[in-house]
């Protein structure tokens, strides 16, 4: 049986292109933003401990302060509406008492299932090597990036993901703990001021297998 995608849903996969140089009249209110970042926070995690953390940076002040950081991405920095850096909390089960408590509350998870699971994942953590819960957190906070940039397109907006940056000083310069907060990229977002290129994906035959 044949089944088609949404048509919006497809304009928006098919359609995204990366964006070097936005309109900067363009805004985004905070109010807007935050609804693009709740909607992002969709995404999944592993055991629900969504370890993504957003700085949105948008003040004149802040782009001052991020440019010399991305100097091979300046256009990015200083045309676009904002410049979101995302962290993964490598604390992120801190936060696990809240994240399953609310979801009693709600109804969504029996008291004792929540119970069972706070206990066994307690002792998880404590064992859990660092350099394997680090590799989760940055899988994890890739996977709400790309959410954001697919929620960015369906809001109207255009983005551009940025790997070439100082990662070793973005923490120290915005306050954010070095310790607990691993970098893993800029997302320039706007509304493109010029046509994205297009760009070569290889075909499925060489990058997938059926068994």
């Amino acid at each position: 049986m044949n089944k088609t995608l949404n048509n919006d849903f497809t304009e928006i996969i098919t359609k995204r292109r990366s964006i070097r140089k936005y309109d900067p009249d363009v805004k985004i209110s905070k109010e807007e933003m935050t609804q693009i970042l709740t909607e992002a926070t969709l995404a999944p995690s592993s055991v629900n401990m969504q370890p993504w953390r957003f700085l949105v940076i948008e003040s004149p002040e802040g782009k001052a302060a991020l440019a010399p950081l991305a100097m091979f991405n300046k256009v990015q920095v200083e045309t676009s509406a904002a410049v979101i850096a995302i962290f993964a909390d490598l604390n992120s089960f801190d936060y696990a008492e809240e994240i399953y408590g609310t979801a009693v509350e709600r109804g969504w998870m029996p008291a004792e299932v929540k119970e069972r699971q706070i206990a066994g994942l307690t002792k998880y953590f404590a064992t859990l090597p660092p350099q394997v819960n680090k590799e989760t957190v940055l899988i994890d906070a890739g996977l709400a990036t790309m959410q954001l940039m697919l929620v960015a397109r369906a809001h109207g907006y255009d983005t551009n993901a940025i790997g070439g940056y100082e990662k070793d000083k973005v923490s120290e310069v915005f306050g954010m703990d070095k310790e607990r907060y691993a970098p893993v990229m800029l997302l320039s977002i706007g509304k493109a001021a010029e046509e994205g290129f297009n760009s070569v994906r290889l075909p499925i035959d060489k990058i997938a297998e059926w068994k």
